[in-house]
């Protein structure tokens, strides 16, 4: 059975090809994005667009499409994932932005169970198939420490452990602008955006969300942010400080300027997983990992810096 998703383009998107919006927006593979276009499921104003057309901003964006079967883990060897710590209950990496958690049926690329599949690493059975083992998540484009959980008594620990927010979760974060004051919580409710399945927005009734920020480094058009988190809610952080009228430098989809991120050659959002701390499920000793920020993101603190 087709499904069917419209949205409003996001300015931050106008401009772009029709392929690249689906991708986006949707989460879409640009394999995938292409031929729903191609399909005759993507609608601008009511008109069928091809795939490299110019999406004007504003424009309303129908898209049909057959969802697809339940995804599958495929192994893969991904050289640029680091291993920041393992044993026989729980394997903590340092993810490269590009991998998704794990595998969606809108998602065709590669995942964090896929590429620990292809490093030999055996995961918990807990959790849906597709899902095994996943305690906690991280957005394709962010990168940094995520944990996952190798036994089952682990997975289920750990599962409660972040559900009670007994994890002590640390990201850095650019974001546009300065914010005010330069430290702060932003406390308020999160949930899907009212025109979009594929967003999250500050909503009535949405569920408790609480981020806590502190500047750490102002330049002349942006600011980099040690965040913490008391809850865990999808995309809380970009939704937050878009919310706030900081939106995170890249992260088109909630209102960042493109062209500040093209000028610091940032092809995602600048948001990094730091660090991550919280009682062994097993042992019950305290793990704490930490990991340093990437070459792009700190391509673009260095161009900041200039």
């Amino acid at each position: 059975m087709s499904e069917t998703r419209t949205i409003a383009v996001p300015e931050g998107l106008g401009g772009e090809r029709l392929d690249v919006v689906l991708s986006r927006l949707f989460g879409f593979s640009r394999a995938f994005a292409q031929s729903v276009i191609e399909e005759g499921g993507a609608l601008l104003d009511g008109a069928a667009g091809g795939k490299s057309e110019r999406v004007r901003s504003g424009a309303l964006l129908e898209v049909t499409f057959e969802p697809k079967k339940a995804p599958t883990i495929v192994p893969i060897v991904v050289d640029s994932m680091a291993i920041l710590y393992d044993d026989d209950d729980v394997v903590i990496i340092d993810k490269p932005p590009g991998l998704a958690a794990h595998p969606a049926p809108s998602w065709e690329g590669p995942s964090v169970l896929g590429a620990l599949a292809g490093a030999g690493y055996r995961i918990s059975t807990s959790g849906p198939p597709e899902r095994q083992g996943i305690v906690h998540r991280l957005d394709v484009g962010t990168s940094g420490v995520m944990a996952v959980a190798k036994s089952e008594v682990a997975y289920s620990r750990l599962k409660r452990a972040f559900k009670a927010r007994e994890v002590h979760k640390i990201y850095h974060a650019l974001v546009q602008g300065h914010p005010d004051p330069s430290i702060g919580t932003i406390d308020a409710p999160i949930g899907r955006h009212p025109s979009s399945s594929w967003k999250f927005a500050v909503v009535a009734g949405g569920r408790d969300s609480i981020t806590h920020y502190e500047a750490i480094e102002s330049f002349a058009s942006a600011s980099l942010l040690r965040v913490s988190l008391e809850t865990g809610r999808t995309h809380q952080i970009r939704v937050h400080m878009s919310a706030h009228r900081h939106p995170i430098v890249g992260d088109t989809l909630y209102g960042a300027d493109p062209t500040l991120a093209q000028r610091l050659g940032v092809s995602r959002q600048w948001l990094h997983a730091s660090e991550l701390e919280f009682t062994h499920p097993v042992s019950g000793k305290t793990v704490h990992v930490e990991c340093g920020f990437p070459d792009d993101l700190n391509v673009a603190l260095e161009r900041l810096r200039a």
